[in-house]
């Protein structure tokens, strides 16, 4: 018996080093994303990365290993045009003969309405008073709840290529806001971008990576149908795998169920969903664009009449906003890192990145 299993571990190895060197290539967009694929791709290849962690993915500039990788790749993995609309051009450009696959637009994908508030609950655009026009002419999807309705995507990052006209760099985000006279601001920022009803950040939500993993380990074994046992053994082990991390994230935050918060930007009701732990609100909407000083007067006066626990910033962002609107009351503040900046890419970053989450957020509260 030790004989045999010593001549399946060898075959297996060689078989694992041949399935190696046969491997297709592939470029993932973000680390979230390119995690997942590597779980799939675990003992058949290693996808390449194309936007670094910690980086922003409201513009970025490809190192010239990350050009090669895409002009390499025969398959392609990425959130979608409305996560990083700069990359469209350039996965046509630099990889016409990949596969591609934007995960936001794969069957199964749960998306969730854009929340354009500062206050979640009051999401009914009734309660905007003089805005109805304004919303039922540009958004008369946001205030729907189904979350199959396919109207379109939106995110934080669906604006990069404005940025500029609009100062919102993710580095210029400055204490005082200046050029905003009211709560409309809110929306006239938002006048020039097209933007759809539904918020992007679908990755934070471990029911969404869940049916990833079957769409990347379909996609690969199409374009690899040697290594197709491979690619739905590693999807299924890591379905498991994110049950157990399911169980794990709500055992760590069913001590603070109950408990407010406010996020830095609207990027997490699809973790907010998953566990059923609701933000109180945001500071700035999904596209991380400057809040106006209405809208911070608004997170300020929840956070004193209804003792908002803690206020989170980001890494990617100036902390001047969020000690602006701190300024005066009794919460308490940490980070939340929803691309995980100092994680090191590969199959693990994922469930770590989703664990750091519940773990900031408990701690916060």
């Amino acid at each position: 018996m030790s004989k045999k299993l010593m001549a399946l571990s060898l075959t297996a190895t060689l078989m694992g080093g041949t399935a190696f060197a046969d491997a297709p290539q592939v470029a993932v967009d973000i680390g979230p994303v390119h995690s997942l694929v590597a779980r799939v791709m675990d003992g058949v290849g290693t996808p390449d990365l194309i936007i670094q962690p910690g980086a922003s993915p409201h513009e970025y500039s490809l190192r010239p290993s990350e050009a090669r990788a895409l002009q390499n790749a025969d398959l392609v993995f990425w959130i979608g045009e409305d996560l990083t609309p700069w990359l469209t051009d350039t996965i046509a450009t630099l990889a016409p003969d990949a596969a591609v696959t934007a995960l936001l637009e794969a069957d199964g994908t749960n998306e969730l309405p854009i929340r354009e508030n500062a206050l979640f609950e009051a999401h009914n655009h009734d309660h905007h008073g003089d805005e109805d026009d304004h919303e039922d002419d540009d958004h008369d999807d946001h205030g729907h709840d189904d979350h199959d309705e396919e109207a379109g995507h939106d995110d934080h990052d669906d604006h990069a290529e404005e940025h500029d006209d609009h100062g919102h760099k993710e580095a210029a985000h400055d204490d005082d806001h200046d050029g905003h006279d009211d709560h409309d601001d809110d929306h006239d920022d938002h006048e020039g971008h097209d933007h759809g009803a539904h918020d992007p950040h679908a990755w934070l939500s471990p029911q969404n990576a869940m049916v990833w993993l079957n769409v990347i380990a379909g996609q690969l074994s199409a374009a690899d149908p040697a290594n197709a046992g491979a690619y739905f053994a590693n999807a299924a082990a890591g379905r498991a795998e994110m049950e157990t991390l399911i169980d794990e994230v709500n055992a760590t935050l069913a001590p603070v169920r109950g408990g407010q918060f406010i996020v830095f930007h609207d990027a997490y009701q699809y973790f907010e969903v998953d566990f059923d732990l609701p933000a109180s609100g945001a500071i700035s909407l999904s596209d991380a664009s400057d809040p106006s000083p209405a809208r911070i007067a608004e997170i300020q006066g929840r956070i004193k009449n209804e003792g908002v626990d803690c206020v989170l910033a980001e890494p990617q962002f100036n902390p001047g906003l969020v000690r602006t609107v701190l300024d005066g009351t009794q919460a308490q503040t940490g980070t939340l890192d929803p691309l995980g900046s100092d994680l090191e890419p590969g199959s693990a970053f994922y469930p770590q990145l989703i664990r750091n989450l519940s773990a900031a957020l408990a701690g916060c509260m």
